[in-house]
């Protein structure tokens, strides 16, 4: 599908231009009120810094927050259902160590080769997950997001789409969809891919063309090559500051993430995907101190190869800003659960040109972007 690919880029290199025009440049305006020419807010998993991640409140929230698309990221039951899951092992996100009746599925499983010891999404029916609760991942962090323990349930694909298509039309205008694909060559080798079925859901939902509000991202390269054959939805290669990816790893290929963030790795992204969604330290590398120090060039070689650039994370506690802009006193035991110069990071990043941001609390990153207090 490479000529499709070209096009799509042709369409991205124009908004890249009109991103340094006046905003009367700008297309139009999206339900949340972003304009075409700013960076796109995406919802980390939901507002995921204010309720516990990949749940249909978290992603509600993050659209009335503002954020201009969600992140669901998808892994699948034994039955073939895609559910909104940041991992396929779901003892730190659910209340399964309390269901008696699921303690003998407790097992160890090698996930990229790794080995993982808990309870896997692909050894349950949907409807046996249904009957599973929500629970906050880093509650030390995140105290308050524990109030909502117990309240929800795990969303399927499906109804992440419904929840944005219910909330685009009370906003009249879209709100975007940026799914992710989780460990897609494992779930290869169990019979359990993930390509057919996200793209036949999304398709059957009516997103189906680069226009859409749709970007589908993937840490592993072979997916996103056979999506790119599956469908002309904007796809995304995810570049970690560490490590290769592991269909690479798998496939004896010895290119690393970094290369890849390189001139030519970037090059060789643009044949079969749309933009990068880059690990921050990417963008503006900390120094040993953990401050952060000058941009690479990273977004300028991307632009060059009609590619957007979308970094992650950014998320606003003391534990995981730079040291710089971390605030109160190291002393006081909520001090890394306390906000930090979370704007001067985000305006930091800004100006780097990158085409949009993962956020935990959108509502700060809209904020930022637009110069206001939230």
């Amino acid at each position: 599908m490479r000529p499709v690919r070209s096009s799509i880029r042709l369409l991205v290199v124009f908004a890249v231009i009109v991103a340094v025009l006046p905003s009367a440049a700008a297309e139009g305006v999206s339900a949340n009120g972003w304009r075409h020419q700013d960076p796109i807010v995406i919802g980390h998993r939901g507002a995921s810094g204010y309720r516990p991640e990949h749940t249909l409140a978290a992603y509600r929230l993050a659209i009335r927050l503002g954020a201009d698309y969600v992140e669901p990221d998808l892994v699948s039951t034994s039955d073939g259902v895609l559910v909104a899951r940041h991992e396929n092992e779901i003892s730190g996100t659910t209340d399964i160590a309390l269901h008696p009746e699921f303690a003998a599925r407790r097992t160890t499983k090698v996930i990229d080769g790794a080995a993982v010891s808990g309870w896997f999404t692909e050894d349950f029916t949907l409807v046996e997950l249904k009957t599973l609760r929500a629970r906050e991942r880093i509650p030390q962090i995140r105290p308050a997001n524990t109030a909502y323990d117990g309240l929800y349930s795990i969303p399927t694909l499906q109804e992440v789409i419904d929840l944005v298509k219910g909330e685009s039309r009370q906003r009249g205008g879209r709100i975007g969809i940026y799914p992710e694909t989780k460990h897609p060559t494992y779930f290869d080798t169990i019979g359990l891919s993930l390509e057919k079925p996200l793209v036949e859901t999304l398709h059957r939902n009516g997103f189906r063309g680069p226009k859409s509000s749709v970007y589908i991202q993937s840490f592993e390269v072979g997916n996103l090559q056979e999506l790119d054959g599956m469908t002309r939805l904007p796809l995304v290669q995810l570049l970690s500051d560490t490590g290769k990816p592991y269909d690479f790893a798998a496939s004896g290929d010895s290119r690393t993430y970094a290369e890849l963030a390189r001139p030519a790795g970037l090059e060789f992204i643009a044949s079969y995907a749309d933009g990068v969604g880059a690990n921050k330290n990417l963008v503006i590398p900390r120094d040993a101190a953990g401050n952060l120090t000058t941009p690479t060039g990273l977004v300028s070689d991307a632009h060059a190869q009609a590619l957007v650039v979308h970094a992650w994370t950014f998320r606003s506690e003391n534990f995981s800003l730079p040291t710089n802009l971390r605030r109160g006193s190291p002393g006081d035991p909520t001090y890394l659960a306390q906000h930090g110069d979370w704007r001067a990071e985000y305006l930091a990043f800004f100006a780097t040109g990158l085409d949009g941001v993962f956020s935990d609390q959108p509502d700060h990153a809209v904020a930022a972007r637009a110069g206001t207090t939230p």
